[in-house]
């Protein structure tokens, strides 16, 4: 069995594969594991995260993962959402003992940064989506900034609440973005249940959640093959008839799972299968979003929160490295992780990553404008930055970093049984119900592997139910047919 792809929809594939008995050859390109979620060594011996990612805990199919390879226990959670605003003013979210969808209520109303009527407005979007069952009507091809101007937000809701969460999420613009996906973020991770949005971390580089997969295939007897390039799938007779590697050697097997990025398969493909009327036709239609990671190393503390959202400004987030990973277990209840003794979180050096997604104002940029930008933005909300010292800092730009969730795309996203024998797809990029993430990723891993079980004789069921509508959002959700058994 063949899986060609190292990142989660690879991994994720060939683990449960290998659990259910088959013996799995994965190849990826790169040196390491994890393929746009990943780690990897500076010069100067830093390991850094090519950009920071996060979970949900409505996330199931991605904590089903980090649990099938042991790194369930490098995710910490945290209950309390941080932000500031460009006064410097900070609000923070948190659940309050209040059956969903009202439990963020009391935050909401405590948050200084929306006005009164951007607070009203909000609750009326919010409130349309919640007695929709998180399904509303009438969002079929539409834009989520148009969804938003049909629900009548005001410019603050839309700037400081809506497109907050929103390009963090998705990695589009709200113009750019279809309502449908939008408006499943909310009721996913907040509405639908108390716990959806809690944001869970990893304690350690992204790189090393990945030790486990390794192993998972190797003691079955598979192989896990980094610097790995395929170069083309063959097809012949309609049927898989193997890959040739970018060395020229060519490798056989009895199906394969082409879990890379949807542009990078266009090339391996033989050209019929994506031409015009060709049936991975919609692949060429699909486009992508950037993201920019910034990193900082002060000579000082100068944030004592894990992470913050910025608003009103270019940059996002921002994470406390130095406190994230301050304790390499995770504290599933705590908002306030325990530190080492040892951490040096407030008399030493205090490293901050920034994430800036759908970066498209940042591509042509240079490294040093990009510098520049942010340590400006950073004095507004972090004040200490200003007479701390810059010891480090680098930029990492993902240009192709995930497919764009663009208005109507999922008729051009495939499903992961391809139209050749023993060919499956897997990749955030096909067909999942999820926009491009990284429990996407793992979702598409699964149904490719649900697929070639099945096609195998031996069907299981492995993609994970959604977390249970609780409270109110279950009576509304039942009322419009979209309840959970």
């Amino acid at each position: 069995m063949l899986v060609i792809g190292g990142g989660l929809a690879g991994l994720s594939c060939a683990v449960a594969l290998a659990e259910a008995g088959f013996r799995v050859r994965l190849l990826e390109k790169r040196p390491h594991l994890g393929g746009r979620a990943t780690s990897y060594t500076l010069p100067d011996g830093s390991e850094v995260d090519n950009c920071q990612h996060v979970t949900l805990e409505c996330c199931t199919n991605l904590s089903d993962f980090y649990r099938r390879v042991g790194a369930e226990g490098k995710i910490r959670f945290y209950d309390r959402l941080y932000f500031v605003d460009a006064q410097g003013r900070r609000s923070t979210i948190e659940a309050a003992p209040l059956p969903a969808p009202l439990h963020m209520a009391p935050s909401f109303v405590l948050f200084d940064a929306l006005s009164f009527g951007d607070k009203r407005s909000i609750a009326g979007g919010l409130m349309a989506i919640a007695l929709a069952g998180g399904d509303p009507p009438g969002i079929e091809g539409i834009s989520m900034l148009d969804w938003l101007h049909r629900e009548k937000q005001t410019p603050g809701a839309i700037e400081r609440y809506w497109r907050v969460v929103l390009v963090s999420a998705l990695d589009e613009e709200l113009a750019r973005t279809d309502a449908r996906y939008g408006i499943a973020v909310f009721w996913k991770a907040f509405l639908a249940n108390k716990r959806g949005y809690r944001v869970g971390i990893p304690t350690v580089p992204l790189g090393e959640l990945y030790q486990g997969c390794r192993q998972a295939v190797e003691k079955r007897g598979g192989e896990v093959r980094t610097r790995g390039g395929v170069r083309e799938i063959r097809v012949s007779n309609r049927g898989f008839a193997g890959a040739v590697l970018e060395d020229g050697s060519e490798i056989s097997a009895d199906a394969c799972v082409a879990a890379t990025t949807h542009d990078v398969l266009i090339k391996m493909l033989p050209p019929e299968m994506t031409s015009e009327s060709g049936p991975l036709e919609g692949l060429n239609h699909l486009r992508t979003s950037p993201i920019t990671g910034v990193h900082f190393w002060y000579d000082r503390t100068v944030m004592t929160e894990p992470f913050l959202t910025l608003l009103d400004h270019t940059t996002q987030w921002v994470f406390n490295k130095t406190l994230l990973c301050a304790n390499g277990t995770a504290d599933h209840g705590g908002s306030r992780p325990t530190m080492r003794a040892d951490n040096k979180e407030g008399s030493g050096e205090q490293y901050l990553q920034l994430v800036i997604s759908a970066s498209y104002g940042l591509v042509q940029r240079s490294r040093q404008e990009i510098i520049d930008l942010c340590r400006r933005e950073l004095a507004d909300a972090l004040p200490a930055t200003r007479e701390a010292v810059l010891r480090k800092a680098t930029v990492i730009k993902e240009i192709n970093a995930t497919f764009s969730p663009e208005p109507g795309v999922d008729r051009w996203r495939p499903a992961q049984r391809s139209s050749v024998k023993d060919l499956y797809l897997a990749g955030d990029w096909t067909r999942t119900g999820w926009p491009a993430t990284m429990e996407g990723a793992v979702r598409s891993g699964y149904l490719a592997a649900e697929a070639l079980l099945a096609d195998s004789g031996q069907a299981q069921n492995l993609l994970q139910p959604d977390l249970a509508f609780e409270g109110l959002s279950k009576f509304w959700a039942s009322r419009n047919g979209s309840a959970r058994s």
